[in-house]
């Protein structure tokens, strides 16, 4: 047994074969490199991909997951419907759900947010400059007032969600977009986080910054410990007395 927390990073592992750039910079993949330094942060860190059987997300594994990361891009609709509604589940009943970059389009995330989750966006190795709009909150501790990454893919509003519980961060373009790009959400018993950078040919997962933020969002979406709330029909728990 172990107190560390559990974390799956799942990945469609489709770019970094096909892709020569992205195979450059994450020559093992999306996933594993998420999941370096999530063990470096004394967590314990599994991985999982698309094409393994289930996508590698067995019931063992969803039951034994405290919080799940997930980068998703070329291939959505292959993601079985079957294990989207045991991930549904999964967070409705407390477990934590990281959403990264173009996992917004995530069957999972759309399920989640109940919207079309569409946006604007644009390839062109633009700043990207994203402000941190609630310095107060756990997920953004230990970053300063802005995070600067040199290239990145542009993310831009209308971005078809319903408003964040919480907005944490706000991102500002170099071609003028701005993004609402780092959204805390609570739905049933679990906590969602969407973080928009992570474009698969830019080294953005290799950026301190941009670690130290999944790190603190990992650890702000576990689950809390604790009975799952009673519902349905009840029994009083006081006598209820005869009415005149």
């Amino acid at each position: 047994m172990t107190d560390k927390l559990r974390v799956t990073v799942w990945n469609e592992n489709r770019h970094e074969r096909t892709n020569p750039k992205a195979k450059e910079i994450y020559p093992d993949g999306i996933h594993q490199a998420i999941a370096r330094f999530l063990t470096e942060a004394g967590m314990e860190a599994g991985t999982a991909t698309l094409d393994e059987p289930e996508h590698g997300l067995t019931d063992e594994v969803l039951a034994n997951t405290d919080v799940m990361i997930w980068w998703g891009h070329l291939a959505h609709d292959e993601v079985q419907d079957e294990i989207v509604g045991k991930l549904h589940q999964r967070v409705l009943d407390g477990m934590g759900l990281i959403v990264l970059h173009s996992g917004h389009y995530s069957k999972i995330f759309k399920a989640l947010m109940g919207t079309s989750c569409s946006l604007k966006w644009r390839e062109a190795d633009e700043k990207e400059r994203l402000w941190v709009v609630a310095p107060g909150h756990p997920i953004a501790e230990g970053i300063g007032e802005y995070i600067e990454l040199p290239q990145e893919e542009m993310y831009g509003e209308h971005f078809d969600i319903p408003a964040p519980d919480e907005l944490i961060f706000a991102s500002w373009f170099e071609g003028g977009e701005i993004f609402r790009s780092g959204c805390a959400y609570t739905r049933g018993s679990g906590k969602v986080f969407y973080f928009r950078p992570g474009h698969e040919t830019y080294p953005t997962y290799h950026n301190p910054a941009i670690q130290r933020v999944i790190v603190n969002a990992v650890k702000w979406a576990q689950p809390v410990r604790r009975e799952l709330p009673v519902r349905g029909n009840v029994q009083p728990l006081e006598p209820i007395g005869a009415k005149a």
